[in-house]
C-alpha cells in the first residue's frame, strides 16, 4: 500500500526534476550566446573592419531589444503558452549566429543583434512562468537558484568554448556550431516534453480567475529594483579590473584573479541562496541583509588599497552575497506576481536587467574617462544601498498579495 501511494509522489518529483533540468539548460543556452558575439570581437573587427565602437553598437542594440520585447514576450508566454515563446526564442537565437556565419557583413552583425535581442527577450518570461507553475512549492528557491546558477555556468564556459570552437573550426565555424546549439536544445526540450505555463493556470475548478491588472506598484518597485541590482554589479563585472589596476595599482593578473573571485563566488551564493530562500518568507530582509554587508565590503574596497591576497578576499564574500540574493530577488518578483501572470510579471521586472546594461557602460565608461577609479566602486556602494532600500520596501507587499491571491483560489 506504501508503494502505490509513493508512486505518484515519486512520479510528480522525478517530472519536476527533469522540468527544472530542461528549463535550466535554455537558459545556459541563453548566457552563452549572449557572449559568443563578444568572444568574437578579435575575429569580427579584422574581417569587417571595424572599430570597437561599431562592434560595441551591436551589443548595445542587443540589449535595447531585448529591453522592449521582454514584457511583450510575458504577455505572450502567458497568453499562448511559455513552452512555444520558449522553444522558439532557442531557435532564434540560434538562426542569427548561424546566419551571420553564413553572410558575414557589418548589416548582417546588426540583423544578428536584433534578433539575439528578440530571442533573449523570451528567456526570463517563459522559464519563470513555467519554474512557477511546476516545481513544488517548498523547493521553489533551490529551483530558481539552479536556474540562475545555469546561466551563470553558460556565460562563464563561453569564452573557453568559443576560443576551442574558433581554433577547430575558424571564427565563421564558431558562429555557426555556437547558433547550432540552439536549435539543437530546442528539439531536446521538445523530445523531454517540458510542461507549458499559459492562461490556462488561472483556472481553478474549472472557475477562471478574474483578471488581474499587471501593471502594479509593487512590481514598479520591483523594475527599478532589479535595475539597481544590474548597476550595482555591472561596474565591477565590466570595469573592475580596468579600475584596480590603474587605481589601485593592481597587477593585471592580480586584478583579473580578484574580478574571477567576484563572479565564481556569485554563483556558488547562488546554489546556497536557493536553500536560505526556501527556508523564510521574508525574501525583501534577506536582500537587504546581504547587500548591506556588501554594500560595506564595497567600500572597503572603494576608499582602502587592499593587499592582493585581502582584495581577492573581499571581492570573493562580495561576489557570495551578491549571488545569495537572486534566489529571493525571484521569490519576490513570484510574490507579487497576480495568479496566472508569472511570464508578464518577470517580463516587466527583468526589464530593469536591460535598462542597467543599457545605462551601466556609459556611465561607468564616463567615470573612467574622468580619471576616478574609485568611483567604480563608490557607485556600486550608491546603488546598493539604494536596493537595500527598496527590498525592504517589497518586504511585505509581495506576500501581502500572494496570500490576497491564494485566498481567492481557495474561495469555494
Amino acid at each position: 500500500m506504501v508503494d502505490v501511494l509513493a508512486a505518484p509522489q515519486q512520479a510528480k518529483t522525478d517530472a519536476s526534476l527533469r522540468t527544472l533540468a530542461a528549463i535550466s539548460t535554455a537558459h545556459w543556452v541563453s548566457h552563452f550566446h549572449f557572449m559568443a558575439l563578444p568572444m568574437l570581437f578579435p575575429f569580427l573587427k579584422q574581417q569587417l573592419g571595424v572599430g570597437y565602437i561599431e562592434l560595441g553598437f551591436a551589443l548595445t542594440v542587443f540589449a535595447a531589444v531585448s529591453g522592449l520585447t521582454q514584457a511583450p514576450m510575458g504577455y505572450l508566454a502567458d497568453h499562448i503558452g511559455a513552452r512555444k515563446i520558449l522553444l522558439m526564442g532557442l531557435t532564434l537565437g540560434g538562426f542569427a549566429l548561424i546566419m551571420l556565419g553564413l553572410h558575414l557583413s557589418y548589416s548582417w552583425l546588426i540583423a544578428s543583434a536584433v534578433l539575439l535581442g528578440l530571442a533573449n527577450s523570451v528567456y526570463h518570461p517563459a522559464d519563470y512562468a513555467i519554474l512557477s507553475a511546476h516545481m513544488d512549492e517548498a523547493r521553489m528557491g533551490r529551483a530558481f537558484s539552479i536556474h540562475t546558477f545555469a546561466g551563470y555556468l553558460g556565460g562563464a564556459v563561453a569564452p573557453a568554448i568559443v576560443a576551442a570552437l574558433v581554433a577547430m573550426t575558424g571564427g565563421y565555424g564558431a558562429l555557426i556550431v555556437a547558433g547550432a546549439v540552439g536549435p539543437l536544445v530546442a528539439l531536446l526540450l521538445a523530445a523531454v516534453g517540458i510542461p507549458d505555463a499559459s492562461a490556462a493556470d488561472r483556472r481553478n475548478d474549472g472557475e477562471r480567475v478574474p483578471p488581474q491588472s499587471i501593471i502594479t506598484p509593487t512590481l514598479i518597485v520591483l523594475t527599478i529594483f532589479f535595475m539597481l541590482l544590474s548597476l550595482s554589479n555591472a561596474g565591477i563585472g565590466n570595469f573592475g579590473v580596468v579600475a584596480l589596476m590603474s587605481g589601485y595599482g593592481a597587477s593585471f593578473s592580480n586584478a583579473n584573479f580578484a574580478l574571477t573571485a567576484f563572479l565564481g563566488f556569485s554563483a556558488v551564493g547562488v546554489l546556497a541562496g536557493g536553500f536560505l530562500a526556501d527556508r523564510t518568507r521574508r525574501h525583501g530582509q534577506v536582500a537587504a541583509g546581504c547587500f548591506a554587508v556588501n554594500a560595506a565590503i564595497v567600500l572597503a574596497i572603494a576608499t582602502v588599497t587592499l593587499p592582493s591576497l585581502l582584495l581577492t578576499t573581499a571581492m570573493g564574500m562580495a561576489g557570495f552575497l551578491g549571488g545569495v540574493i537572486a534566489p529571493s530577488r525571484d521569490m519576490l518578483v513570484r510574490h507579487a506576481a497576480p495568479a496566472g501572470a508569472a511570464g508578464r510579471a518577470f517580463g516587466i521586472v527583468t526589464t530593469g536587467f536591460n535598462l542597467g546594461g543599457i545605462v551601466s557602460p556609459l556611465l561607468f565608461g564616463w567615470i573612467m574617462d574622468q580619471n576616478a577609479p574609485h568611483w567604480v566602486f563608490g557607485a556600486s556602494v550608491i546603488f546598493m544601498i539604494l536596493t537595500v532600500l527598496l527590498a525592504l520596501v517589497t518586504d511585505r507587499k509581495p506576500q501581502r498579495s500572494s496570500e490576497a491571491s491564494d485566498a481567492r483560489l481557495m474561495q469555494p
